[in-house]
């Protein structure tokens, strides 16, 4: 697949500085072998069998218990060793890198008594982001509006969410009754215990911390209470290990799909606003096969942290973040203000909340490690799990939401409500067919009532196609100053297999190099004039050697739109005195070939889902 060789030339590029080598290894075999067989293998060359990759009898993970976790040198003999066997077609070492906690640290603070309650549980009153009145300074009603969901009697009864991160401790009083035990694995140690390693820091807390937003208990006396209550979490351990491979990312993305129904991370490629990354080829083989095939067909949801990286970075250059296949949220404090760590992006698709104001007393209330609750959780970290939690309530509703429906669900019911860019850069803007959006929030924050109310009555969007559009393959001088423009004027393959005529994602698969990479921006437009900025000024970011290897932008900022006609990419640099070259860019469509909503009767004829069906059927007039 073309958007697969995209993502891997420019992985490719970015591990050859640098790389550290694991004691994983990749072992293909010839045939399908049984786990003796595999293990037996393993034991005579000295390495412990990890179990099947994605299910797979032909690949396997195993690990030689004389070599270190990390070394710089890649282990030439031991792979040799494996290859000898007949059985064995190849076997691959793995690199190791970095993926981070996205979530901001504040001071632990000590505890306090709690408040009085509200319901029963203690810490609801600070959980401002499900209930707003105003504490702390926030805006009344400035929340998820998940009581309008409870009390249309959805609570996430039947539905799992994966907390894919440091382990969570599955005996909190507040936890321990919605812990899905047949779901969780740790990948870390390689047993079905994930349970945080401990420290004296309480670093590894992370996950407890998100597991309590998705499903702490309601009514018990501990904490808070979880946005989706009645759902279940699973905790998945594989962010506490020296380094990541691909091999531990891919089996925990594709662990237990039909037992999993939401994938939750908060955590990705470091946010240092130089960083180019994304997931590897096993990893992405499991989350295409996630959303293809998991959940009996449907496909898993895989929520993701949009990033810490503030206006220093761009969410664009992460490649788990800004995949087509996940839901990339990003975050607002309680006054509707982005916090000071958000990233900014054109594939943000929606947004929650994390720590109130600049104070991190009013973080997120939730649970924590050793039947502990804190109240200042923070970061886009404390966003993603909220939004899974949200989307447990719409599987609720309807279990029979596609991957697809839950994306088309949130752009149709997120608000505007107050979320503001505190620096004036971001305003919102309307596309095409009358959908607001922000290039900070996406379309708004989620709406936990909304959501569940359409939900319940929503009938499933037509199949999805991928037209790779055109493309311009010269290779363009950037200049200095002012900017350059290239288009591609596409059909959207009319007339073919591939026919896109309502936008969902959009991407520009893009090759480029600069004295400096961090000035270079890049601009995308639609034919119905929506402008994306698909690459912003990234400040740290002072590369000058591998720039951009078609490496895939995405924006949503077009959805629902028509693709046909000319598309334009605008690339400038932010600094005077740059120089680089555009070595190329392609154009990829995806959306529907019959519109999305056409089954659907909008309730409210203000409502997003009426003003879109509305412009769909007027352009099939005027067609």
């Amino acid at each position: 697949m073309m958007w697969l060789q995209c993502l891997a030339a420019t992985l490719l590029v970015a591990a050859a500085a640098g790389e550290v080598f694991t004691n994983s290894f990749l072992v293909r075999f010839k045939r399908s072998v049984g786990h003796e067989e595999a293990h037996e293998l393993a034991l005579q060359h000295g390495f412990d069998n990890l179990g099947t990759v994605l299910g797979s009898e032909t690949e396997w993970h195993f690990a030689h218990r004389g070599l270190p976790q990390a070394r710089p040198r890649r282990s030439i003999a031991h792979a040799r060793l494996l290859k000898r066997h007949p059985l064995v077609h190849t076997a691959v070492q793995q690199t190791g890198f970095k993926r981070v906690k996205r979530g901001f640290r504040p001071l632990r603070l000590p505890e306090t008594a709690p408040a009085p309650a509200e319901p029963r549980d203690p810490y609801f009153p600070l959980q401002w982001y499900l209930k707003n009145t105003g504490q702390n300074g926030g805006k009344p009603k400035l929340d998820l509006n998940v009581e309008a969901a409870w009390a249309q009697g959805y609570t996430g009864v039947n539905v799992t969410t994966a907390i894919m991160d440091d382990g969570v401790d599955y005996m909190h009083p507040d936890l321990k009754y919605n812990y899905n035990a047949e779901a969780s694995y740790d990948f870390s140690s390689n047993d079905p215990f994930p349970y945080p390693r401990y420290t004296d820091d309480w670093f590894n807390s992370h996950g407890t911390r998100c597991a309590g937003e998705v499903a702490a208990a309601r009514d018990n006396g501990v904490c808070g209470v979880g946005v989706a209550y009645h759902s279940k979490v699973a905790g998945i351990r594989m962010l506490d290990q020296p380094y990541m491979t691909d091999l531990i990312e891919a089996n925990s993305m594709g662990h237990e799909p039909h037992k999993i129904h939401i994938y939750s991370a908060s955590w990705g490629p470091t946010d240092d606003g130089r960083t180019v990354d994304g997931p590897r080829n096993a990893t992405m083989r499991a989350i295409v096969r996630g959303v293809n095939e998991g959940r009996n067909g449907l496909g898993n949801i895989y929520v993701w942290a949009s990033g810490d990286g503030g206006e220093d970075d761009d969410c664009n250059c992460d490649g788990y973040a800004a995949s087509m296949w996940t839901v990339s949220i990003n975050s607002a404090i309680n006054d509707g203000q982005n916090a000071h760590y958000d990233e900014s992006c054109s594939s943000t698709l929606a947004s929650t909340f994390s720590n109130g104001a600049r104070d991190p007393s009013t973080g997120v209330a939730t649970t924590d490690l050793y039947g502990k609750c804190t109240a200042t959780h923070s970061g886009t970290s404390a966003a993603a799990p909220e939004a899974a939690g949200v989307f447990a309530l719409a599987l609720h509703a309807n279990p029979n939401l596609t991957w697809r429906d839950i994306q088309h669900l949130t752009v149709l019911t997120s608000k505007r409500n107050s979320l503001y860019d505190a620096k004036g850069r971001f305003h919102w803007t309307m596309n095409g067919v009358g959908l607001e959006f922000n290039h900070l929030f996406g379309f708004g924050v989620l709406d936990a009532g909304a959501m569940t109310a359409l939900a319940a009555n929503w009938r499933s969007v037509p199949p999805r196609y991928h037209c790779e559009a055109g493309s311009v393959d010269t290779h363009t001088e950037l200049p200095s100053e002012g900017s350059i423009t290239l288009q591609i004027d596409t059909s959207a393959c009319a007339g073919t297999p591939s026919e896109v005529r309502y936008l969902e994602h959009v991407q520009a698969v893009v090759s480029a190099n600069a004295t400096r990479r961090g000035d270079l921006e890049l601009f995308l437009t639609s034919p119905m004039g929506t402008k994306s900025m698909i690459l912003s000024r990234r400040a740290n970011d002072d590369d000058s050697r591998d720039g951009f290897t078609k490496w895939p932008f995405m924006t949503t900022h077009t959805w629902g739109e028509y693709p046909q006609g000319v598309w334009s990419l605008e690339a400038r640099f932010s600094s005077p005195g740059r120089s680089g070259w555009l070595r190329g860019w392609s154009l990829v469509l995806h959306g529907t070939r019959a519109p999305p909503y056409a089954q659907l009767q909008p309730q409210d004829p203000r409502s997003k889902l009426a003003v879109v069906k509305k412009a769909h059927e007027d352009n099939a007039i005027n067609d």
